[in-house]
């Protein structure tokens, strides 16, 4: 029977993600991070509180649908609004019947979530950490205190853009649906058939909603010219990747998804661009999307996609800037085509 990864000593653990980083050619500290986010997902998503959990993001596109070579450390999580909100959602679902109520349970939603991961979420990771006898660490913060970080003893090393830091960022404004039951491997798995790693069965956003999820997101930089931090090249690389892949055509054409995160949005993110003006996700969705920026806005997503690049975050064959661009201005095209008209 194999042994288990974490039982190794520590030796061996590092000899065994040097060999899988020689056979691979991926980093030794992307392979290492990826082992606990997949450690991370089955703890979850074993526990009776999966059920009402959704994966989701850029993470969900590389583990679950593997239309990305793209790593990211971040695992995205929703909560479903009508578990943590029940008293006002009732049975209307995810989409509230105005702005002012959607105000309400965006009050609400921020008030509730922190203490629903301090006692719903953080008890499961910490009693799992335990059993196995691992020395990860918890942490809970981020701006609105909806993230909790597992801070994890590396083995090695990367460059900086990728810290052992396993971050669970949460969500609970939306069901998380449509989603489906997808199996998760660690990349280094199929390598050592004789180490047992950790696998995980979570139940996925649906590929077309990440992808109108990430669509809209660059629709909003392009309005506004500035990135929300760190990382966010990631959105355009990802709609590339898509693009590429077979599901492409099946998910631009899925009207009624798109229709729903444009109205989600509308209600729950409410943006406003260079000119003051609230950004229409419809019109997004119907024929007006722009994901190509221009100008300073341009620069500096160039400057961001190039410090994804310095730490191998794409592990695979990534795209030149100005190639990235033009995949995305074809998708503008494909799908404000597709799109002219829809409602």
């Amino acid at each position: 029977m194999p042994e288990s990864f974490f039982e190794l000593s520590q030796k061996d653990q590092r000899e065994a993600i040097e060999y899988a980083r020689a056979e691979t050619g991926r980093p030794a500290h992307l392979l290492e991070k990826d082992i606990w986010v997949v450690w991370t997902l089955r703890t979850l998503f074993d526990a009776a509180i999966g059920a009402d959990l959704t994966f989701k993001g850029g993470t969900s596109l590389s583990k679950a649908y593997k239309v990305i070579d793209r790593f990211s450390e971040d695992i995205d999580l929703t909560y479903d609004i009508r578990k943590l909100i029940p008293d006002l959602t009732g049975e209307s679902g995810e989409l509230p019947r105005s702005r002012s109520q959607a105000g309400k349970w965006t009050k609400a939603v921020r008030h509730r979530l922190p203490d629903w991961i301090t006692t719903h979420i953080q008890p499961v990771i910490e009693a799992a950490l335990a059993k196995e006898g691992l020395q990860a660490q918890l942490e809970q913060g981020g701006k609105d205190n909806d993230k909790l970080m597992l801070r994890y003893p590396a083995l090695t090393k990367g460059t900086g853009y990728i810290a052992p830091v396993v971050t669970l960022e949460f969500g609970g404004r939306a069901t998380g649906e449509p989603h489906e039951i997808h199996s998760v491997e660690c990349d280094i798995a199929e390598h050592l058939a004789e180490i047992e790693f950790p696998s995980a069965s979570p139940q996925v956003m649906s590929l077309a909603r990440t992808f109108w999820e990430k669509a809209t997101a660059a629709h909003v930089f392009c309005a506004q010219g500035r990135l929300r931090g760190e990382r966010y090249a990631r959105h355009w690389h990802d709609l590339a990747a898509i693009s590429r892949s077979h599901h492409y055509t099946t998910v631009i054409s899925d009207h009624t998804v798109a229709s729903t995160v444009a109205q989600h949005k509308a209600h729950f993110f409410i943006e406003k661009d260079t000119e003051g003006e609230v950004i229409d996700y419809i019109a997004a969705t119907t024929g007006r999307l722009k994901i190509v920026p221009d100008g300073d806005a341009k620069t500096a997503l160039a400057k961001d996609y190039e410090a994804m690049m310095a730490d191998d975050v794409m592990v695979g064959e990534a795209l030149p800037f100005d190639a990235l661009l033009e995949a995305c201005a074809a998708i503008e095209k494909a799908i404000n085509e597709s799109t002219t008209g829809t409602k």
